[in-house]
């Protein structure tokens, strides 16, 4: 029986060296190589200051890396110009540190990516940012301005505003980091739903690429994982696999590791 081809990435790193964006001569990273492909979910795991946010700048195609190449939907991101912004803009960004603007309302940080890039009109506008607003659950909170709200609200305010354009390649940060459980729940639930395909986002599965220092909210048998750890990039499989065990981020990331052998 022959296989079935696998399609073809979305997101390609071949040989990357990547930098610090704090010291862009220092590299973080060596070679790496990675292909991920429409409709995976990626989990990124590594300890803190390990290159893992660095990695993910540049697997967006926001910082060019030092050697090697990226492509994003099969094009170099450092090649976009006006005439391919709607190739870049089928790919969000949701940064650890939210990144809202402070004298905006939630609402209008929500709202300023269909405002710059999309074709509504100002009513359009404000029931698109209504709807998206109560699908994180921020309806309450959007007047407020981000500085009056608790980062969990900020940061569900930041997943809202990268979702805005219906992105078919969503990055995410570090985004249960200092999160509380019911928030973290929250949140690697929602994420499912759209990795699986959500309505209101057009009901296409989404290709989701994580980072996080906490590994065990992540545990899935169809999630993929990979590894940073002392400047080297590893892509691990699926949970509990050898590659996932034998690696020492998963290891200093997991406080029983040997639960996975029994299970």
């Amino acid at each position: 029986m022959t296989a079935t081809p696998l399609p073809p990435a979305i997101l390609e790193l071949q040989g990357v060296h990547v930098a610090a964006l704090r010291d862009p001569s220092l590299i973080v990273l060596e070679e790496v190589t990675w292909a991920v492909r429409p409709g995976e979910f990626w989990v990124v795991a590594g300890g803190h200051h390990s290159g893992k946010s660095d990695l993910l700048l540049h697997a967006a195609g926001l910082m060019t890396p030092a050697a090697g190449a990226c492509r994003v939907f099969g094009r170099d991101p450092g090649q976009f110009d006006e005439t391919q912004l709607a190739l870049r803009l089928r790919a969000g960004f949701v940064f650890a540190g939210e990144t809202l603007f402070s004298e905006l309302t939630l609402a209008d940080n929500v709202a300023l990516p269909l405002r710059y890039h999309g074709k509504l009109t100002e009513a359009e506008t404000a029931r698109r940012v209504a709807a998206l607003l109560e699908l994180v659950e921020l309806t309450p909170q959007a007047g407020a301005r981000p500085g009056q709200v608790a980062v969990v609200w900020r940061r569900r305010a930041a997943l809202a505003r990268a979702l805005a354009l219906q992105p078919e390649l969503l990055f995410l940060d570090n985004p249960d980091g200092g999160v509380p459980a019911r928030h973290r729940n929250w949140l690697i639930r929602f994420l499912d739903q759209l990795w699986r395909g959500h309505a209101l986002l057009g009901g296409a599965p989404m290709t989701l690429v994580v980072t996080t220092d906490e590994l065990p909210p992540w545990r899935h048998p169809e999630r993929r994982f990979a590894g940073v750890h002392e400047g080297r990039f590893e892509t691990l499989g699926t949970w509990g696999g050898e590659a996932f065990r034998n690696h020492p981020a998963v290891r200093e990331l997991l406080t029983v590791p040997e639960e996975m052998a029994e299970e």
